[in-house]
């Protein structure tokens, strides 16, 4: 059990979330704008870059503060250890955001990385007295982007809800058994990161980064 939990923890990592939401939009989601209107060499590209600036980025430098020795171990159980990385990583973020600002994608894409850093930022913050779950802050986040799309561009992703609310628990089952977070802290964490997404798309649903 011990081995199946530390799999699902591994897999659905927060740092891969944004990852895993920008090839679900240009590839999973089939018949809508991203679609049609984005080329696929585009789509691929954006992809990397994505998976770049908030996964292996922020890896390597929680890499970095492990060799230096200012965090005692690359898993960041510690509640104390935390909020350093984190607010690297909502930078790394913030800068994957500007880094997009001026390329011709649809503007849901940026505010889904943008929400990712704030949902980050956030949880840094939250963190230096509670120990909220980042698992749960990405797959909230995920759910948010999902719901806030289907909403505005009329499109049912019934199917793709089922799956993100499954992995969600069999997430939230597992940092429970490995004793990371209590069930508040579970509950906490998907909330915020549901609520940063919604807020975020539905409050500058028609924004332009011109």
């Amino acid at each position: 059990m011990k081995g199946l939990s530390l799999f699902f923890s591994v897999l659905f990592h927060p740092l891969l979330m944004a990852t895993y939401g920008c090839l679900l939009l240009f590839f999973g989601i089939q018949h809508t704008v991203y679609d049609y209107m984005t080329p696929f060499e585009t789509k691929w590209r954006i992809s990397v870059v994505v998976f770049l600036f908030s996964f292996m980025f922020p890896v390597l430098n929680i890499a970095i503060l492990y060799k230096l020795k200012r965090i005692p171990s690359l898993t960041l159980s510690n509640q104390k250890e935390r909020t350093f990385p984190y607010i690297m990583t909502a930078l790394f973020y913030f800068g994957l955001f500007y880094l997009l600002k001026d390329i011709n994608i649809w503007n849901s894409v940026k505010l889904f990385v943008l929400g990712g850093g704030l949902g980050i930022l956030l949880t840094a913050l939250i963190n230096l007295k509670y120990k909220i779950s980042a698992h749960m802050v990405g797959l909230g986040g995920l759910l948010g982007v999902l719901v806030s799309l289907s909403y505005l561009i009329k499109f049912d992703m019934t199917l793709f809800y089922i799956v993100v609310i499954i992995i969600t628990g069999l997430v939230a089952v597992s940092r429970l058994y490995l004793q990371e977070h209590r069930p508040s802290q579970i509950y906490s964490g998907f909330l915020l990161g549901l609520g940063v997404q919604m807020g975020l798309f539905f409050a500058f649903q028609k924004i332009t980064f011109a």
